[in-house]
């Protein structure tokens, strides 16, 4: 006869088990700005999607098992498909997909040995500010509507409170960037103080797209955004100790002067993106070790 464990001990080895399989990854972040919704993951894998779109204006985030959240966003895809397909396109929303995956989620964590180590973000932009929607789904099928910006995975606490005190209404989309790197770098997140563009992914559902509001920012664009996010290095003191006497050619204190030659134009590329209305649904799929939490 096998040993007999109360629902109560069952419920809480499982959530133990959950917590601690997603607070090895990474934190991210999803917070509204006045163009929309910026959605911010630290991940060096170019194959192994955190953020990709679900719908015409909804995104989808996640942190935890890759194998286990790639699932869920596939079936939310097809669940938002044969919605948009049976009824109207506009009977799709966040609030209905996450319903969705809260259930199905609930009922693995019910019902499963396992549960899923998994923490999910779907967001959908408006037409104004007033009706952007974020929505938080932990791994027993709990949900709750975040308004304003959300932090999940990871040291999750920590990173909502430094996004807090930097968070404001109307910022524009350099303001919340900057906002999210700074959040993503607070101390106790065990993240490195400095991100690269290639350790970073990032995604706006863009308010003033038509159709399909979701776009990816990389290359020079994100490079662009990392420059002005990061404070600008303060000017070193002038040296006080030196001699303003003229030098024996009375050239000054450093000898004879020379012009100097004008600095070369930087090379910049323009912004890039993908191609309007292309769709990034598709993607996700790739090497890497499906086990791995991101």
């Amino acid at each position: 006869m096998p040993f007999y464990v109360s629902p109560e001990q069952s419920m809480r080895d499982k959530a133990d088990y959950a917590r601690k399989g997603i607070a090895r990854g990474r934190s991210c972040v999803a917070l509204q700005y006045a163009g929309g919704i910026l959605l911010v993951a630290p991940n060096p894998s170019s194959a192994l999607h955190k953020i990709s779109e679900i719908y015409d204006r909804i995104g989808f985030a996640a942190v935890g098992r890759y194998n286990e959240y790639e699932n869920l966003r596939k079936a939310g895809v097809t669940y938002a498909d044969i919605t948009g397909y049976q009824f109207d396109r506009h009977d799709v929303t966040a609030r209905g997909i996450a319903n969705w995956y809260a259930q199905t989620l609930g009922t693995i964590f019910t019902e499963s040995p396992k549960p899923f180590e998994v923490e999910i973000v779907v967001a959908e932009v408006g037409a104004r500010p007033a009706d952007d929607q974020i929505y938080r789904i932990t791994f027993d099928g709990s949900v709750t509507d975040e308004p304003g910006f959300v932090a999940f995975g990871g040291q999750a606490d920590q990173v909502s409170a430094a996004l807090k005190e930097r968070y404001s209404d109307d910022m524009s989309l350099s303001e919340a960037f900057a906002a999210a790197l700074a959040a993503l770098s607070a101390p106790g997140n065990g993240e490195r103080p400095e991100f690269t563009a290639a350790q970073l992914e990032v995604a706006v559902l863009d308010r003033a797209r038509d159709h399909r509001t979701f776009r990816r920012i990389r290359a020079a664009r994100l490079e662009e955004m990392l420059a002005e996010a990061r404070p600008a290095p303060a000017e070193p003191p002038a040296d006080s100790s030196a001699s303003d006497s003229p030098g024996p050619s009375g050239a000054g204190p450093s000898g004879p002067s020379s012009p100097s030659s004008p600095s070369s134009p930087s090379d910049s590329e323009p912004p890039t993106g993908p191609a309007p209305g292309g769709s990034d649904r598709g993607t996700g799929l790739g090497g890497g070790s499906p086990s791995s939490p991101l």
